[in-house]
């Protein structure tokens, strides 16, 4: 078996804080892998960093003998910080965002009047366009814009599975919000059908588990199990329904925790603000902007 036959490996790697998955993916064949949407631990009421997430996924690529070709991100999060830079500077592969991301840096970028933020996508080695291909090893893999959540998101589709961050959740916890600065549910209903629309054995891995009823966390389905069993889906025949029901449900929820803090780190390709005089580092949290 050649490598660009080779079945990709995945694993899964869950934050309980933000509910996150973190993945770690690889051509058996050449070693070489990715890292998709990976961690950098915040606690905000201590403000303290650490790297342990980030860590664990160094220590299994490290056990497992393989290469890192690519860092990637899906989208800017609002949940979490981004480790890509700190995993670029361990690793030295590149790190990429899909090209849209620069449409969320000047948006954010006005939300936290910060003049001299260079809103360019120049923080990640590469900007992928929809549609884009690349490789991990010898396994072919493209991109596809997938906005909705946010004005950037993409799915990677690496060999048979797709990486498809928040657009849908696992079936029995429907599909993502789309109220955010930028967001549309309309968009997000058509990216949606994009991804259902990917031939239906094809592995879904999900960007976030909430633990439905206090269920183990999980990642994985496909396309035919989306179809039949996303509860969200099935209850919607039209876009007008589901923009109806996905806008409904986004008016119950809060906002994440994280999202101030998180949007001047991640637009940034996951950089901590510089220190200033005194040795620290200060977020800065606009007030009544959402």
């Amino acid at each position: 078996m050649d490598a660009s036959s080779a079945k990709l490996q995945v694993a899964g790697f869950y934050d309980k804080p933000s509910g996150s998955i973190q993945y770690v993916v690889a051509d058996p064949q050449t070693r070489r892998c990715a890292i998709i949407d990976p961690v950098l631990d915040f606690d905000e009421k201590s403000g303290a960093t650490a790297t342990k997430n980030a860590d664990a996924l160094l220590d299994f690529i490290r056990d497992q003998r393989l290469v890192v070709e690519w860092i990637l991100d899906t989208h800017p999060h609002a949940d979490h910080f981004s480790a890509a830079h700190y995993l670029r500077a361990k690793t030295g592969a590149p790190t990429a965002i899909g090209d849209k991301i620069i449409d969320v840096q000047k948006l954010w970028k006005a939300i936290y009047n910060w003049p001299g933020f260079p809103a360019d996508g120049s923080q990640w080695n590469r900007l992928f366009a929809d549609g884009e291909t690349f490789s991990v090893g010898g396994i072919p893999a493209k991109v596809l814009f997938s906005p909705g959540h946010t004005l950037a998101s993409i799915t990677y589709v690496i060999g048979d599975a797709a990486f498809i961050h928040d657009t849908l959740f696992m079936p029995d916890s429907g599909t993502a919000r789309a109220d955010f600065p930028g967001g549309s549910a309309a968009q997000l209903w058509r990216s949606i059908q994009n991804i259902l629309a990917l031939p239906e054995e094809t592995r879904l891995f999900v960007g976030h588990d909430y633990q439905t009823e206090g269920r183990e966390p999980l990642w994985e389905s496909t396309v035919a199990e989306q179809k039949s069993r996303n509860t969200h889906i099935a209850a919607c025949r039209t876009e007008a329904d589901f923009v109806a029901l996905r806008e409904a449900r986004d008016r119950t929820l809060p906002m994440p925790r994280l999202i101030l803090h998180a949007l001047q780190v991640n637009m940034n390709g996951g950089r901590l603000p510089e220190p200033e005089s005194n040795g620290r580092r200060y977020l800065k949290f606009p007030l009544d902007c959402l």
